[in-house]
């Protein structure tokens, strides 16, 4: 009996001591093993500071969010923005680095591509078409229906001139001969809609809903963007925001969160009117708040990048250039024109 208690004693104890050995190895195997979780890793992105300009008009309504969330210092860079009333405001002090981010036509961008030698890039286009055939009437209902027609319009020898010549001469029309063309200034073309002298206008946003809004005779007869793609394999892509090349070479990730939030900034117009009319009229990108409510659906806004970006901006400088070399600088941009991300 007494060997038996021996045996299991010494049994007991060799037990007892293998278990303490193997938690003591699980115990070091733990505390020794590196730990692959990154979770807690902070991202350590520095903000920078960015000098940002948009004009007023479609081009900037999609900036308002953005320009609102910088103001409550929730942006991931530290933006500063001017809002200009045309290009000519902006591209000065674009070309002399003042402005690191413009948003502009994109036959502004195609202009200062070439008058810098190819030095600046397109990121972004921000707006199709924004043009509309206004009329107090119901006779127009296609292009055809021009024919015979006097059309006020702003914009001699500017986008809006070639962009409609070119949907009438594809529709069969002849501008100088088959369409009567009275350019105006826009204060003109705005006061003679509204007065009703002007029975059919060519406008764009947000003078069309203004005029509307005033005239309720007025009526949108049609869309230059859908007619634009009616007659095209591209689509008419009217607005941009642009950078310098040497800008983006050595602000690359600043550029990249700039356009993470302005794409999100346009997505929030195009789905939270109300609210982005609010900014709007702070930031005095439309005129009114009203006025931003009803003119926004009808903006075009859009964010378009990479080859999309170049496919169908390529197409719309070659009509420009086509009508007008001089209206994108005398020559096409090469594709290096255009920003693709890496």
């Amino acid at each position: 009996m007494k060997k038996v208690l021996s045996i299991l004693s010494l049994v007991l104890v060799l037990v007892l001591t293998l278990g303490l050995t193997a938690c003591g190895g699980d115990t070091d195997t733990a505390s020794s093993t590196p730990s692959t979780d990154t979770s807690s890793v902070e991202d350590t992105y520095t903000p920078v500071d960015m000098t940002v300009a948009c004009m007023t008009g479609p081009t900037g309504v999609g900036m308002a969010k953005l320009m609102a969330d910088s103001e409550a210092k929730t942006t991931a860079n530290n933006y500063t923005f001017t809002v200009a009333s045309a290009a000519t405001e902006i591209n000065a002090k674009f070309l002399k680095g003042e402005i690191n981010i413009a948003s502009v036509p994109t036959n502004v961008a195609a202009t200062l591509y070439n008058k810098t030698g190819g030095k600046v890039r397109m990121l972004a286009v921000n707006t199709y078409g924004v043009l509309s055939i206004l009329e107090k009437g119901d006779t127009v209902k296609s292009v055809a229906d021009l024919k015979g027609k006097t059309v006020y319009s702003t914009g001699k020898g500017q986008n809006p001139e070639f962009i409609f010549k070119h949907i009438l001469r594809e529709n069969g029309l002849d501008p100088e001969k088959d369409v009567t063309i009275n350019f105006v200034s826009s204060e003109e073309l705005v006061a003679k809609l509204i007065s009703g002298e002007a029975e059919i206008g060519l406008a764009p946003e947000p003078a069309a809903t203004t005029v509307m809004v005033k005239n309720a005779n007025l009526r949108r007869a049609l869309s230059i963007n859908d007619e634009w793609s009616k007659v095209s394999d591209t689509q008419l892509m009217m607005g941009c925001v642009i950078a310098l090349d040497s800008y983006v070479a050595a602000n690359e990730k600043a550029v990249e969160k700039f356009l993470e939030e302005y794409s999100a900034s346009i997505e929030f117009a195009k789905t939270n009117i109300n609210e982005a009319a609010k900014h709007c009229a702070t930031y005095k990108i439309t005129a009114s708040e009203a006025i931003a409510k009803k003119a926004i659906p009808t903006c075009n806004l859009c964010y378009v990048t990479g080859e999309d970006m170049k496919q169908n901006v390529n197409g719309y400088l070659n009509v420009l250039f086509t009508a007008d070399p001089t209206s994108i600088g005398g020559a096409k941009p090469n594709d290096d024109l255009y920003y693709i991300a890496k």
